[in-house]
Parts: structure tokens; C-alpha cells; sequence
């Protein structure tokens, strides 16, 4: 118990309190869980207040300047002007602030003590039974803090400070996600009630704010706080027709940043029919997770029934992100080659491991062509609808066959097993002369999982974070203008998941289910998400039982099968020595995340932490630290000596790498600044000796290049970064 003295005033004393759900801002939030922590007095009134974060109805921190750090002795006029100043530099130096406890005066009952700390101030209490659900770790017993005292009306002067964390800063685009930097201020809370009072709903209020301060960044609060994106702003018609204005987004957002790059083609009369455009942030996010690429077709049109077609990946926060979008005039095999050549040259001759599209001829021969190395899959969602249109008659007749149909394509462990197992279906239901099923066999090796799971995919097997990723912004009536402004919102909105993703992977620590060290090192290695999927095989390998069956040299061979389960058991070859092993499942091949039967031979041979093979970098909280090496882009180094527009694209990808990196801190970034300088004198100085560079091919005023097309009857216009 402590007694704290009002240096020759009353004595005072503070209940320290469980956080109220409610913060000043009158939204309902996630209570955390606090200790109560007593203090006691003698001449002194208890306050039952509740612990909370530093925002209230009086001021935030978001849009006021920041004007240096606190110190022992600085006055205020108010407490609100403490409490405010404080949240203002904790904003800045990247941490969330609460009010710890607060002391009120006998006499007349008016506050006279605040303490404010760091929001990762204690430890989480340990309630068995009452947690409702299972919520990440913030409390850390950070010690950084603020105490404020009243020594006279309209005076308040520091009393301690204490600066030092024990844990990581947020950088400035994450502090949106600390509870006490994302309450609404009166500008953000007038927007929200004069729409929320007309016709539209509270689900549609965020869209609209995105736009109106300028991102999600700048906000202020995010979807727990305010039902988030579902896009409804309509967008005026551009006086200008379709194709021009199309262009002229092309031209503006070149302009904006060189490195977005854009290509169309035109007929013989100028007219648009091919269109490709990828972004900067979405060449940059290839060059981490370009892997796996979806492509689909089939998910909408436009009015003039011009397929969209966006190439699609997922990151290492299992999240979609766009690689790059597409205007097709037509699904035919030429249209694909150009796209595909198109996007290979933007994304600077880096093929992917694999990609997945539906199951379409002219795609596929154009994926022969152009990845000739990359594995492709057909979307098994499409496969499967196919079969009730195909096979619609015999599921009503025999209502078994789709379960028979299952079990055939998922539950075979090998491709004799599958083999025998799809003749059998056929033989039982009479299927021998179906077409359909025929050339579903003969293109076996496309789709179904035993053919494919030695190929990493990244647990995918649909298309369906292509045709996801565009949802509630565009539908069959979008025009081509129209989808381009929808085009920035659905970014927008992707990026800003992806920091808060970032956010809550770096600043929260999730729950550990076992005792286990290989659980606490997959904790700190894997994003938040990558974590839960390789907890759940963790979890379960406590289920199974590993039984060497044979050895040679430092390789054993196990049977591993879960407890009563004995006929379904899997092989494990595993070497002790180089820490390496794989599994008849193959999950970790397919997935990249290890299985629970190799995570069962880790136990029995005393593996405690993850050996380096099995953690890919792509799963990592550190995939995007340091820029990809681009090996697959040796291939195509010669043409970099011939082409002016391949060199500068190449060194447009490499400024953003550098960037990046430059900026992670003020010393990196520095170095960075002067490196950079130093290399444009360099390279200005070359080229001045030689003449001046001169560029390979005299580039038109909208920096393209027009050659003809294969086709013969087109001709391609191509603009690239």
C-alpha cells in the first residue's frame, strides 16, 4: 500500500481501476484486462474511476502538433492539457498512453493527482474461466509513465517522467491502430452523423470518409469502431469517352510515380481493346510474393462485356494483394499471350512458382507459351460447379455420387490409389462414355491434389481471391472510368488491413497453447495469422504417434498416425544430422507450413525450436526485410543492354527495394540519401562523358511504343515505367 503526500496540502489517495469499456470517445471497445492496484491514505475521499486511454470529448491527439518531449517541472494550465500533451508525444514517438489511477482531493472532491502510462504498462491477469474469447497479449510491464500533480488552480506540473520502454515502438502509419490514437474528433464525428441521419447505412459511412480526409491513414479509427468499406460513392461520369478517360487515369498515375506501369492495345481504327496496369506497390509486393499468382476471368464483366482479370497472390499475412489488373476485349489465346507476356515484362521476367486460373483452353495454352516452367492448376471451385452442371442427372438419381466423387479426389494418398479409385466411380455409377469425365481424366494432372501437392501453392487450390478481391466496389454495370476510381478504393482499403496486420503481428503477442519452445519460437518468427495455422498443427501433434520403422545412416524413416487411428498413418523420412525431412502428406511442399506428423518426429527426436529449411521467409514477420534476389531474371539480363525501356523499369524496381529499406530509420536513411547522391554524380558524370545516354527507340509524347501485333489486323501501345 502506498500514501502519497500533497507536500504540506491534504493527503490523497487512488484506487487504481479495471478499464471501463467505453473510452472518452462513447465507442464500445475490448476491455483488457487490468489488476487492481490499491494505494491508501488517511484525511482522503476513494474514487472508483475507471481506467482508460487518453482520449476523451475534450481533444485527441490526431492533427495536433507535436512540440517535444514532457519533463520534470513543466506546467499546465489544466489536466486536460497534460493528459492531451502527453498523447500528443506518445503519437509521435509511437506507443499507446491510459490513465493508470487518479488521486481527488477530500475537500472538494476536484482531481489534484493523474498518472498516465505507456497502454503496455502491467501484466494481463490471469482469470480462468472468464476470458470469452481468445485475444492476443498486450501488457508487457512497460514502466514508461507520466505523473501530473495540481499545486494550485490553474496549475499542474510534471512530477515524474520516465521515457524508457521495454518493447518496440510503432512506426507512424501503425499508431492509427493504438486505442488512444484513433478516437473520433468533432471534425470525423459531424461527417458520421450527418450520414448516418440520411439514407445511407452504417455499414457504407467508412467509404465515405476514406475519401473525404485523404486514406485510412488519416481517419482516425478503424471497422471495430465503425461498421468498415463496403464502397458506395458514385462517381460522376467523365465527359470524355471511355477509352480517353481510361488513358488518361493511365497518364496521371504515371505521372504520380513512374513505376506504375500501364499497356493497351488498339485496332487498326484506335480503338481500345486490350488493357493491363499494375501499380508500384503491387510490383513491389510481387517481388515478396510473387510465388503464386491467381488468375481469373470469369468473375465479372463490364457493360461491354469486357472481362476484368486481375492477377492475385496472398501475403505473408494471408492476405490478397493484387499483382496487377486487366481489361480483356475477348477470352481468346492471342488476347492471353499479349496479357501474360505484359505483365511477365512488368513484373521484370520474374515467373511465378505456380498459378492457378479456371479451367479454360484458350488460358491454358497461353500459359504453356508464356510460363512454360510454371506449374499450373485449374480452380477446383469451377471444377466442382461444373459437376453438377455436367452431372446434374446422376446426382439426383444416385444421391452418394458426389460423396463417392469427393472421397475419390481428396482422400487418396498416392496417384495409384487415385487412379484405381476414379475407375471404380466410373464402373459403379456406369460413367465410362461420359465426355465430360474423360477429359476431366485426361487433364488430371491440372487439378486434382495428389498430382499436385509437391508443388508450392500456398495452400490454395481456387481462384477465389481473384474474383474476392474486387467485391462490393464494381458489379456487371461498372463503367471502365468508373472502375478505375473503385480500382484506388479497393487498394486503398487492402494496404491499409495490410498495416494493421503488421501492427497487431508487432505489437501484440499471441496466446501459446502449450508449453512447448517450438511454439514460443514459431511465435516470434511467423506473422499473426501464418502462427495460427502452424499452431493448430502444433496442437495436434500431441495426438500422434511417430514409430521408427527404418535407418539409414542419419536418415530415419517413421510411421506416424494419429492415437486409434492406426490404418491411416503417414511416412516420415527425417535426417538428424542436416535437420531436413519430408512427409507423404506433402503440406509442408504445398503450404509451406509444417505438418503435424513431421512436427510429431520432432518430438520423439528432440527437435526444440524450427529448423531454418522448414520456415519460409515468405511466411515470416521479416518477408519483406530485404529485396527478393531476382535469379529467374538472369535469363533475360541481355535484354536490358538492348532495350532502354527494360533497363529503366529494372532500376525502378530496384529504387523501390532501396527505398524502403532507406527508410526504416533516420540513420539508414541518411545513408541512404547520401548513397543516392553520390551515384547520381556518378551516373550524371558518365553520361556526360559519352555524349549524353541515348535512348534506344524515339518514345512518343505518351510514352509509348506502337508495334505491330501478331494478329496482324492490331497494333499494341505500350507505356511502361
Amino acid at each position: 500500500m502506498e500514501t502519497v503526500a500533497d507536500e504540506g496540502n491534504e493527503s490523497i489517495e487512488s484506487h487504481g481501476c479495471m478499464e471501463d469499456d467505453v473510452n472518452g470517445s462513447g465507442l464500445l471497445l475490448e476491455p483488457m484486462d487490468v489488476e487492481p492496484h490499491m494505494y491508501e491514505g488517511n484525511d482522503v475521499e476513494e474514487e472508483h474511476c475507471a481506467e482508460r486511454d487518453l482520449t476523451t470529448s475534450e481533444g485527441d491527439a490526431n492533427g495536433v502538433e507535436y512540440v517535444g518531449e514532457p519533463y520534470v517541472g513543466m506546467e499546465f494550465k489544466s489536466e486536460g492539457d497534460a493528459r492531451l500533451y502527453y498523447n500528443v508525444y506518445a503519437r509521435h514517438v509511437g506507443f499507446g498512453t491510459r490513465v493508470r489511477y487518479s488521486h481527488r482531493s477530500e475537500r472538494d472532491k476536484t482531481l489534484v493527482v493523474q498518472r498516465y502510462v505507456c497502454s503496455k504498462e502491467g501484466f494481463r491477469a490471469n482469470k480462468e474461466g472468464t476470458r470469452k474469447r481468445d485475444r492476443a497479449i498486450t501488457r508487457v510491464g512497460c514502466n514508461a509513465m507520466m505523473t501530473v500533480k495540481k499545486v494550485s488552480p490553474g496549475k499542474w506540473v510534471v512530477k515524474n517522467f520516465e521515457k524508457e520502454h521495454n518493447h518496440e515502438l510503432v512506426s507512424p502509419i501503425q499508431v492509427q491502430f493504438l486505442r488512444s490514437h484513433r478516437s473520433k474528433s468533432g471534425s470525423t464525428r459531424n461527417p458520421i452523423t450527418d450520414v448516418h441521419s440520411s439514407v445511407v447505412s452504417t455499414g457504407n459511412i467508412i467509404p465515405g470518409l476514406t475519401v473525404q480526409s485523404g486514406g485510412n491513414s488519416n481517419i482516425g479509427f478503424n471497422e471495430r469502431d465503425c461498421i468498415n468499406y463496403v464502397d458506395t460513392m458514385r462517381q460522376k461520369n467523365l465527359a470524355v469517352g471511355d477509352a480517353q478517360a481510361i488513358l488518361d487515369y493511365f497518364k496521371h498515375m504515371q505521372n504520380e510515380n513512374p513505376s506504375f506501369f500501364y499497356a493497351v492495345q488498339v485496332d487498326k481504327e484506335d480503338r481500345l481493346t486490350n488493357v493491363f496496369w499494375v501499380d508500384a506497390t503491387s510490383r513491389m509486393s510481387y517481388n515478396y510474393f510473387g510465388d503464386v499468382v491467381t488468375f481469373d476471368t470469369t468473375y465479372l464483366t463490364n457493360k461491354y462485356r469486357m472481362p476484368y482479370a486481375p492477377f492475385v497472390g496472398v501475403s505473408n499475412h494471408n492476405q490478397s494483394v493484387l499483382f496487377g489488373c486487366a481489361i480483356l476485349a475477348d477470352d481468346t489465346k492471342p488476347s492471353f499471350v499479349w496479357l501474360f507476356k505484359t505483365w511477365l515484362a512488368a513484373m521484370s521476367g520474374r515467373h511465378p512458382i505456380s498459378i492457378i486460373t479456371d479451367q479454360d483452353r484458350a488460358i491454358q495454352a497461353a500459359v504453356a507459351d508464356v510460363f512454360p516452367n510454371t506449374r499450373h492448376r485449374f480452380c477446383m471451385w469451377h471444377i466442382q460447379r461444373k459437376l453438377l452442371e455436367k452431372l446434374g442427372h446422376v446426382c439426383r438419381v444416385h444421391k452418394n455420387f458426389k460423396d463417392e466423387f469427393q472421397k475419390c479426389i481428396y482422400q487418396t494418398m498416392t496417384i495409384d490409389e487415385f487412379e484405381s479409385s476414379w475407375g471404380l466411380l466410373l464402373d459403379t455409377f456406369d460413367l465410362r462414355q461420359n465426355e465430360w469425365l474423360q477429359l476431366l481424366f485426361e487433364d488430371r494432372h491440372y487439378w486434382v491434389p495428389v498430382y499436385l501437392k509437391g508443388t508450392f501453392f500456398a495452400e490454395m487450390s481456387t481462384t477465389q481471391r481473384s474474383y474476392a478481391f474486387f467485391d462490393g466496389y464494381i458489379n456487371v454495370h461498372t463503367s471502365p472510368e468508373e472502375f478505375f476510381r473503385q480500382y484506388d478504393n479497393a487498394l486503398d482499403t487492402r494496404y491499409y488491413k495490410e498495416v494493421r496486420a503488421e501492427f497487431y503481428t508487432m505489437y501484440t503477442t499471441p496466446n501459446l497453447k502449450t508449453s512447448s519452445p517450438m511454439e514460443k519460437h514459431a511465435a516470434s518468427l511467423y506473422t499473426r495469422e501464418i502462427f495460427k495455422k502452424l499452431q493448430v498443427e502444433l496442437f495436434e501433434c500431441f495426438g500422434y504417434i511417430a514409430n521408427k520403422i527404418a535407418e539409414d545412416g542419419e536418415i530415419g524413416t517413421y510411421v506416424v498416425a494419429k492415437f486409434g487411428e492406426e490404418n491411416k498413418a503417414y511416412t516420415v523420412a527425417f535426417n538428424t544430422s542436416e535437420m531436413r525431412g519430408s512427409c507423404s502428406c506433402q503440406k509442408f511442399e504445398f503450404a509451406g507450413i509444417l505438418c503435424r506428423h513431421l512436427l510429431s518426429v520432432f518430438k520423439v527426436t528432440n527437435v526444440f525450436t524450427l529448423p531454418s529449411h522448414f520456415v519460409l521467409k515468405r511466411w515470416t514477420r521479416n518477408a519483406k526485410s530485404r529485396a527478393v534476389s531476382d535469379e529467374r531474371s538472369i535469363e533475360v539480363h541481355g535484354n536490358y543492354r538492348q532495350s532502354m525501356i527494360l533497363r529503366y523499369n529494372d532500376l525502378c524496381h530496384r529504387s523501390m527495394t532501396f527505398s524502403e529499406e532507406g527508410a526504416r530509420s533516420i540513420e539508414s536513411y541518411n545513408l541512404a540519401v547520401c548513397a543516392l547522391q553520390g551515384a547520381l554524380e556518378e551516373v550524371v558524370g558518365l553520361n556526360g562523358s559519352v555524349g549524353g545516354a541515348q535512348p534506344d527507340t524515339q518514345r512518343q509524347s505518351d510514352r509509348g511504343t506502337s508495334v505491330p501485333t501478331n494478329r496482324g489486323k492490331r497494333k499494341e501501345n505500350i507505356a511502361k515505367s
